[in-house]
């Protein structure tokens, strides 16, 4: 009778509790989301406190990234053997403990494990703040709630390069990692406060060693071949061609194993579902679309345009706006219509997006800048919380956390490999386009030769007018790749609605709001 008393759920939480529960789960989720790009523009002081290379100063952002992406599909087994409120309790004290071991780092090698676990740490908070969320709050007032939620991860990437770039340039880059010691602590003190009382049943699930370490070998290895194959000219290296061999061959036999075992680590049947998997890969390759041009932009504007990387941050900062103001909008409506609508207007805001920055010019204003990026926070707003609750309805409450965990790990895949897919096509295009401008470089072009001329009329020489004219060749070469990554995100967007149409969302408000709890 006690067993079965266990496994009712708790009841919504009610005024203070709820408020403050609700800022508890955000606050961690913040530290956590903001952690992931606060240390990518603090490289270069990093590694010249350290004595590194920015080569191995990247291995910073690396290790995170690879420790993050094996733990966050863990986050359903871990729950079963641990429990919900623990193990988030955990993940939060532990992330904060990491947090400060980085900022002590005196070698590279410390800072780097303190990086691992710091990321091995961070996977299961983002699912089970979600599902934590989701039990706080009536059923049919889930959406309003995750919409609220919604906007930390919303604000968090866009204010950690400005942030870590500020405290870079004015503090020094430990305080980058113990900013998160005081909002860490506030958050488990509040979290254990108000959730305690209300963990979920402990199942002592078998440890299933052949599918974690299987893994572990192919995210490793993943994860590892992506960060470093532009360094490595990819392909052409013998180390990329190997992990890629690793990558491919240990998921091959993960994937098997996963299935066929009595208590797998990752429930790879909730593939099985249709609204899971079409949720899933819209929402995964429209966030390795929009984490690869976040990437992108600030880079261009530095590179080419002649931007600092402060206002490079700004230019991205107004995204947040609206996305902040419609986010609770989506939320009181989400309930009563079909989210695929939501979800298609706001892939068309973003193929607009990018069609406008496909028209960029090497004169681009600041107005010309920042339009598409506000506009952006429309698309942004209905982006996550339509898609996460068409990936997750109709599931049960006890598969939340597990299809939680794969949906993030899914995404956060994409994300990275849309990063190193975007910076080795910006190369490529920049290098294609370099050699069709210079074809046309030569005495017979009159264009060509009458600019060398006006060059040499202003006073230089023959060598220095060749070399300016080089320079801008390059700039404007940079500027049509971009542009092509630009006009082909948006084409991709447009092309990805197909995607969302073939699920079929359940539409009881409950469900379907519990749905949006967990791929964000």
């Amino acid at each position: 009778m006690a067993q079965a008393q266990a496994q009712l759920p708790h009841p919504p939480l009610e005024g203070a509790q709820l408020v403050i529960g609700t800022i508890a789960v955000s606050l961690a989720v913040f530290m956590n989301v903001l952690d992931t790009s606060i240390a990518n523009v603090s490289i270069p002081s990093i590694s010249g406190d350290l004595g590194v290379s920015s080569d191995q100063g990247t291995w910073v952002i690396t290790s995170f990234a690879v420790a993050n992406a094996i733990s966050v599909p863990l986050t359903g087994w871990l729950t079963d053997r641990i429990g919900q409120v623990r193990l988030f309790m955990a993940s939060i004290v532990l992330f904060v403990i990491s947090s400060w071991m980085c900022g002590l780092a005196p070698t590279l090698p410390f800072l780097l494990a303190s990086r691992v676990l710091q990321g091995a740490v961070a996977g299961p908070m983002i699912p089970l703040s979600q599902t934590l969320l989701l039990a706080s709050y009536p059923r049919a007032k889930a959406p309003m709630a995750l919409s609220m939620w919604a906007m930390t991860t919303l604000i968090a990437p866009v204010a950690g390069p400005i942030l870590g770039g500020w405290i870079s340039d004015n503090i020094s880059w430990p305080w980058i990692f113990y900013v998160n010691i005081p909002v860490g602590a506030i958050a488990a003190v509040a979290t254990w406060m108000i959730f305690r009382n209300r963990d979920s049943v402990v199942k002592k699930a078998p440890i299933d060693g052949v599918g974690l370490s299987l893994l572990i070998l192919w995210v490793g290895a993943l994860q590892i071949m992506l960060d470093k194959g532009k360094d490595l000219d990819w392909f052409s290296s013998t180390t990329i061609v190997v992990l890629a061999l690793v990558a491919v061959i240990a998921l091959a036999f993960f994937i098997v194993w996963e299935l066929t075992a009595e208590h797998p680590v990752v429930d790879l049947s909730l593939f099985s579902k249709r609204n899971f998997t079409g949720g899933t890969i819209a929402l995964s390759v429209g966030y390795g679309l929009y984490f690869g041009n976040l990437v992108l932009l600030p880079l261009w504007l530095q590179t080419d345009i002649g931007y600092t990387a402060t206002e490079a941050g700004l230019v991205m900062a107004p995204v947040g706006l609206f996305a902040v103001l419609l986010s609770p909008l989506t939320g009181k409506i989400l309930p009563r219509t079909d989210p695929r609508y939501i979800a298609t207007l706001s892939f068309l805001v973003f193929a607009l997006c990018f069609w406008m920055r496909s028209r960029y010019t090497t004169g681009v204003d600041t107005y010309s800048l920042l339009l598409p990026t506000l506009i952006q926070g429309i698309g942004m707003a209905g982006f996550f919380i339509p898609l996460v609750s068409i990936t997750l309805s109709g599931l049960p409450g006890n598969r939340i956390p597990a299809a939680s965990g794969l949906s993030n790990f899914v995404r956060i895949m994409c994300g990275g490999i849309g990063t190193s897919i975007f910076q080795t096509a910006w190369d490529h295009r920049t290098i294609m386009h370099h050699a069709q401008l210079t074809e046309r470089a030569n005495a017979y072009n009159p264009v060509f030769d009458q600019s060398i001329r006006q060059m040499g009329a202003a006073g230089f020489s023959q060598p220095q007018a060749y070399g300016l004219f080089n320079s801008m060749a390059t700039q404007q070469a940079a500027q049509l790749g971009v542009n092509d990554l630009f006009y082909v995100s948006a084409g991709i967007f447009v092309a990805l609605i197909a995607l969302i149409w073939i699920t079929k969302p359940e539409r009881a408000g409950g469900d379907a709001g519990a749905a949006a709890a967990a791929a964000h």
